[in-house]
């Protein structure tokens, strides 16, 4: 299974560069998931064209948004239990603050806000933050996270930036 994993885009209107990288990075994904900050709603809706999207309402997405987004998101599939989540706090707690919200029944928690990319453990919860598809803050080039799930629910974790 293919589970792509993106956040903080902050784009008004879907442009060029994003379609290139649905076309190229996301589309073929089992999962598409989004950890807010989408911004708009015209990008929620270009992000909607993937068969399996699922988001969560980031701190910067228009208000209009809440109407179809929440702020804790959960998605069962294929035997896994994924939360999604923007993220709150200052910096440093943001992955424990939203690990906490899940909990460990969780296989895999993704989140943004940082803008920096993370896989680690947290509360005995596996977590991703893809860091930002258009303004990392880690001296990293903007990315996608590319989870690769194989039959027995083992994780393997890309960062593949982007150009």
């Amino acid at each position: 299974m293919k589970i792509a994993v993106i956040s903080d885009t902050h784009l008004r209107e879907p442009d060029r560069r994003l379609t290139e990288v649905f076309n190229t990075y996301l589309a073929d994904a089992d999962l598409l998931l989004h950890c807010g900050d989408m911004v708009s709603f015209s990008v929620w809706q270009f992000f909607c064209q993937h068969p399996n999207f699922h988001a969560a309402l980031g701190n910067c997405d228009e208000w209009k948004l809440s109407e179809y987004v929440q702020t804790l998101q959960t998605v069962a599939y294929n035997g896994l239990n994924i939360g999604i989540a923007h993220g709150w706090g200052s910096r440093s707690q943001v992955s424990l603050n939203v690990a906490n919200s899940f909990g460990p029944e969780y296989n895999l928690v993704c989140y943004g806000h940082t803008h920096i990319q993370d896989w680690s453990v947290v509360s005995g919860v596996q977590m991703l933050n893809p860091g930002s598809l258009t303004s990392p803050r880690d001296d990293r080039p903007p990315c996608v996270a590319i989870v690769k799930v194989d039959a027995n629910k083992q994780m393997d974790c890309s960062f593949i930036p982007i150009d």
